[in-house]
């Protein structure tokens, strides 16, 4: 973040922070080989603005973590049409064949996980854990290559904490400081992802005056979250 503007005290000079940004400043905060999280549900939630100026600027090996990829010309989904995505962590492809395609030829590398399994993966990081056990997977081709843990005689898999570089997730409103709401799905993962980045930047719908949003609303308290694009 940026100083908006400054005044000078008796003894020092108070910087008063802002976090609005344009979608092109938001974009330079995203380079090449990047980890970045991405929230949402079928392309419901995703910062659209911005994903299309990366598409633009065909910032590209990047790691990304979402639900899903959305369908080809949807949101998250144009990353992976433009080949600019060398690593998905998601929990289902089969909306966008081009995910297919590029798995299938070995140019994407994709690791999928249970739903539940990735949003508590994100938790765990979010709240500093060392993982998770969980029951779900064994059995199955998802326990290739994890730790398994016995507790009390019940075996269980170990799955790490997933973190990232930096968060890109929508709202439907935000406050002037960043306290976000979200509506329906497009809740999908934002507020477990933005307690789970170095930098988080919301694109929200709509941008309301700081006190007018109910506490009991707010989804994602604005001190995790960075940037607001104001467009």
């Amino acid at each position: 973040m940026h100083a908006d503007f400054s005044y000078e005290t008796t003894n020092k000079i108070v910087y008063i922070m802002k976090k609005f940004v344009t979608v092109k400043e938001a974009a330079d905060k995203i380079h090449d080989g990047m980890t970045i999280m991405v929230g949402g549900f079928l392309g419901v939630g995703n910062p659209i603005a911005l994903i299309d100026e990366l598409v633009a600027r065909n910032v590209k090996d990047l790691t990304i973590i979402c639900n899903d990829t959305a369908y080809p010309e949807v949101g998250v989904g144009k990353l992976i049409t433009n080949h600019q995505v060398k690593e998905l962590i998601a929990t289902h492809i089969g909306t966008n064949n081009n995910t297919i395609d590029q798995m299938n030829s070995g140019e994407l590398k994709v690791t999928l996980q249970p739903q539940g399994t990735l949003a508590e993966q994100i938790r765990a990081a979010g709240a500093g854990l060392g993982g998770v056990l969980t029951q779900t997977g064994l059995g199955t081709v998802v326990e290739n290559g994890k730790q398994k843990v016995t507790v009390d005689g019940k075996e269980y898999l170990l799955e790490k904490p997933v973190r990232a570089d930096v968060a890109i997730i929508g709202a439907n409103i935000s406050d002037e400081d960043g306290n976000l709401v979200y509506k329906g799905t497009s809740q999908n993962f934002c507020p477990m992802m933005a307690t789970a980045a170095d930098t988080v930047i919301v694109e929200p719908q709509e941008i309301v005056p700081t006190g007018s949003i109910a506490p009991e609303n707010v989804k994602t308290p604005a001190i995790f979250v960075d940037y607001i694009i104001k467009k």
